[in-house]
């Protein structure tokens, strides 16, 4: 049995393979699964983790570590946009955005306990809304909305007891927010919720069957961040602040840096990492990886627990956002994913169906994986540890 194993999905083609690390052998294969990449993957206890079928419309749960790959398949709602449990990993919920549509339409909410097998669907804003699960006995879910923005709070008893019919439920309690929240997260151990927003990191604490506001945490810097998540080794907050002109044209000229928020001192560094695109991190056992964009030369970029930095050369993607381009349409891109019990980060190589195994503390790479499939727009990837405490973070990544 391996000590980590990887997950990759190309979600254009509907594969996703299970790879054994640090070998690289791919060990085991789903066809016709096109899982939303959106909504990403969700750890969940012993080393099992929840996705979404966006076109057969259903949650799965795959166990790579067990017999069976899929260990269970709930009906949900779809297009999944955000994907969350509870801190136990037993209750789940799915909201639904955009899709291949060019605004959104759908209202749906999923809940889905998974001790029981119960499901329910109910309809909630129009919107892209962001969630997350608090715990704590009577399990609230929390929706993130934009335009207006708001918090809104629902008690997850009440909606997977909705009657049969997608009823339209209203928030419990609701908390305003600015307009422009992009980015979620939850630290268990504190029971606060967090959003991302033009003027900071909006943190908010449980209270009874409601929400009370905390202070803004700064980004410390003009740039914001679009991506939020939680640090379980050391209950850190990680985004990375894009900045410079927001015309998507002018996309190689952006600046980026890695913005750490300490949820015990209330510390705050910034570290550069460099123009281009930069979005989505992994979490490695000593290190924090980002994968950079940029039309001189992509690269990995890990920076170790001891804020140093080392940038590790990609080879270039047939495809690639170009200038003059946007970095989003119909161009290739790299997805990273690590684990918090492993040294290794795993990138991809969009169009080319490649995957690179580095060593986070040499920048070495130690295999490099070709799969069957092109890894469309970078395909979308999850490094798992049977009991890595990746499950610390109960949002979908």
């Amino acid at each position: 049995m391996p000590a980590s194993v990887l997950l990759v999905s190309d979600h254009v083609d509907g594969a996703v393979y299970v790879l054994d690390v640090p070998s690289g052998t791919v060990t085991g294969r789903l066809t016709g699964r096109h899982l939303s990449e959106h909504a990403g993957f969700l750890a969940l206890p012993g080393g099992r983790v929840a996705c979404v079928d966006d076109r057969r419309g259903e949650l799965l749960v795959l166990d790579p570590f067990g017999g069976e790959l899929v260990e269970l398949a709930v009906p949900v709602a779809v297009p999944a946009e955000h994907l969350a449990c509870d801190p136990s990993g037993r209750r789940l919920a799915v909201t639904t955005g955009l899709g291949r549509s060019a605004e959104p339409w759908s209202d749906l909410l999923t809940v889905v306990d998974l001790a029981t097998g119960g499901a329910a669907r109910v309809r909630t804003r129009v919107g892209e809304p962001g969630v997350t699960v608090l715990g704590d006995g009577d399990p609230l879910v929390v929706l993130r909305h934009r335009e207006p923005g708001a918090l809104a709070v629902h008690r997850f008893a009440d909606l997977l007891a909705a009657r049969p019919g997608c009823p339209v439920v209203q928030p419990h309690a609701v908390l305003p927010l600015p307009d422009d929240g992009h980015g979620d997260a939850q630290d268990p151990a504190s029971g606060r919720v967090f959003a991302a927003t033009g003027a900071g990191v909006h943190a908010a604490r449980r209270k009874s069957g409601g929400l009370v506001a905390e202070a803004v945490i700064p980004w410390e810097s003009p740039a914001r961040g679009w991506y939020l998540r939680l640090d379980t080794r050391r209950r850190a907050l990680w985004s990375t602040l894009r900045g410079g002109a927001p015309d998507p044209l002018r996309w190689p000229d952006w600046t980026n840096r890695a913005w750490r928020h300490d949820l015990e001192t209330g510390r705050t560094v910034l570290t550069d990492l460099g123009p281009g695109l930069v979005f989505r991190l992994a979490l490695a056992r000593d290190h924090t990886a980002f994968t950079r964009v940029h039309p001189d030369g992509d690269e990995l970029v890990l920076l170790g627990s001891d804020d140093t930095l080392r940038r590790v050369p990609l080879p270039a993607m047939t495809g690639a956002p170009r200038r003059g381009g946007t970095p989003w349409e119909g161009v290739q891109r790299r997805a990273v994913a690590a684990s918090p019990g492993d040294h290794r980060v795993a990138v991809t190589r969009g169009g080319h169906g490649e995957v690179h195994l580095v060593d986070a503390r040499t920048g070495h790479e130690t295999a490099r994986v070709r799969l069957d499939t092109p890894l469309h727009h970078g395909g979308h990837a999850v490094l798992l540890g049977r009991n890595d405490g990746a499950d610390g973070d109960p949002l979908g990544r």
